[in-house]
């Protein structure tokens, strides 16, 4: 079934879980991530990445992506990650996602605030929920040198996260507490209690992005300081390809419909495994 983040997530704050948020680029790996949901009978965010229009366009994403959603025997929101350009989020809300995300972290404290509440305004009225991101990472395809040891100044404040829900009331807040996007390439260093400290502030479901490559207690500690939705795509996807790989060298006589059905089977039992670290399993 369709439902917006707000649904998923006010029930995941309350009891203690979180809700997964998978990026997908083609049909195959969104239906992989929905089977992997109904058979955990967990709730999941099917996302579309405005950096990703150039695998598949928004139209293409949302036709797909809304019917699987629609289709469902568990609740699926399907939400616009990274939404940077104003054009982009209200295409995505005339499409018929549930959620968007406005990203105008990288901009003055003030923009950000301005830009949030002008797609609030447009999103509450069509039943819409809304993301917003405060804080400084990476650039969301991975870029960016960063050192991993010294990384307190990129923090999200708990000052800031406090004035900005006051202003704009967004349903869900993602923060930065030392996660990064893509693959680590050296042991990340979280600050646990600065989720606890921005949940107390704010009493918002709040977001990790760079959900990739972290340990499972990273991510239960993660939670249980107040992380209710993890972003996860990046392990996914090189694990996935890489499983295709050792597919393709065993299975000489292999079709294109073979690796059709392989991809979906191993997007499945990835993000089911996730799903049962983040807690969700049982909660649709």
């Amino acid at each position: 079934m369709l439902v917006n983040l707000n649904t998923i997530l006010e029930k995941a704050k309350k009891e203690k879980y979180a809700v997964g948020a998978f990026n997908a680029t083609d049909l195959n790996t969104a239906r992989g991530i929905v089977a992997a949901a109904e058979s955990e009978n967990s709730p999941a965010i099917l996302q579309f990445a405005e950096v990703h229009s150039k695998y598949i366009s928004i139209e293409q994403a949302a036709s797909m992506y809304l019917e699987l959603a629609e289709n469902s025997t568990v609740p699926i929101c399907v939400h616009l990650d990274h939404g940077e350009n104003f054009d982009t989020i209200i295409k995505a809300m005339h499409l018929g996602f549930t959620s968007v995300m406005v990203d105008a972290s990288t901009q003055p404290f003030s923009e950000n605030v301005k830009r949030t509440q002008e797609v609030l305004k447009i999103a509450k009225a069509l039943d819409v929920s809304v993301e917003a991101e405060l804080g400084v990472m990476n650039a969301e395809d991975g870029s960016g040198a960063l050192d991993y040891q010294n990384m307190d100044d990129t923090y999200t404040s708990v000052k800031e996260a406090s004035n900005f829900v006051e202003q704009a009331n967004v349903d869900a807040l993602a923060i930065a507490f030392g996660t990064v996007h893509g693959l680590y390439k050296a042991e990340p260093n979280l600050n646990f209690d600065r989720i606890a400290e921005i949940r107390q502030a704010t009493n918002k479901p709040l977001v990790m992005h760079g959900g990739s490559g972290l340990s499972n207690e990273e991510y239960r500690k993660s939670i249980e300081n107040g992380i209710t939705k993890i972003n996860y795509y990046s392990t996914m996807a090189y694990e996935v390809t890489n499983g295709l790989r050792t597919y393709l060298n065993q299975k000489d006589n292999a079709f294109l419909f073979d690796v059709d059905m392989k991809t979906i089977e191993l997007v499945k039992e990835n993000i089911a495994s996730k799903i049962k670290v983040f807690g969700s399993s049982n909660k649709a």
